[in-house]
């Protein structure tokens, strides 16, 4: 895992200066509740396709650990990303064979990784919580390790997949990234109760950011249906 984590290390780098260049105005909150040592899943709201970047890129100014995020096969096979996400350690998710996925991420999470996952699984259009698949509970429970909730608000404004990118929309945009205290798994748990349980601190959480993001005009693109947004309500998203 060496020269893997010297990787990471270089692309994380990277990843805080393309921050840095949109002027990005990020708000780390939480981050005592990812373990200092030992295995943990990281689960994530997912909003943008910059949410395992903020969130990775926290994890290792805060907690100085690596995150192995579970990610699809089509990312491996890209001729840019393929190489930088094999080198970084991450975990490719099979289209015929998702055991395989979950499998290493279990090994991972017993030799002390944190492995990020997103319990929605694709990237909610109408920026609420959609439902989350029971794979981060399962995994954790097995693993005997916590699940550590964690919300991104913010990013969407700058890369999601209902908008174009705009630099000049993007440039200093404010961007929360908080974390919850972990969530244990009973060996005998019903998983899909966990599920439900880590979505609900996962909205208490999400809540909590919006609420202390600052205002935001009536009718925003970004804002959900519910908090006044014109984002589409999650039956039509």
């Amino acid at each position: 895992m060496g020269w893997r984590n010297r990787v990471y290390r270089v692309i994380v780098a990277v990843g805080g200066g393309v921050f840095r260049a949109l002027q990005l105005r990020r708000t780390v909150l939480g981050t005592e509740h990812v373990p200092a040592t030992g295995g943990a899943v990281l689960a994530i709201s997912h909003f943008s396709y910059l949410d395992f970047a903020l969130a990775e890129w926290a994890v290792w100014r805060d907690r100085r650990r690596y995150t192995r995020f579970l990610a699809t096969e089509a990312s491996f096979r890209h001729p840019l990303s393929g190489p930088l996400m094999r080198s970084m350690g991450h975990i490719p998710v099979l289209r015929d064979a998702g055991s395989h996925a979950y499998d290493h991420a279990v090994a991972a999470l017993r030799r002390g990784e944190v492995v990020g996952v997103f319990p929605e699984s694709r990237v909610s259009a109408s920026f609420t919580l959609l439902p989350f698949k029971t794979g981060a509970a399962r995994m954790a429970q097995e693993a005997a390790v916590p699940v550590v909730p964690c919300v991104v608000w913010g990013s969407h404004r700058v890369l999601t997949r209902t908008h174009r990118f705009s630099f000049r929309q993007a440039l200093g945009t404010p961007v929360t990234i908080a974390f919850g205290e972990p969530l244990h798994v009973d060996p005998e748990e019903d998983p899909t109760r966990a599920t439900e349980l880590l979505r609900t601190r996962m909205e208490a959480l999400l809540t909590q950011a919006q609420d202390g993001y600052g205002e935001a005009e009536p009718g925003a693109w970004w804002l959900p249906a519910h908090r006044g947004g014109g984002a589409p309500e999650p039956e039509t998203a």
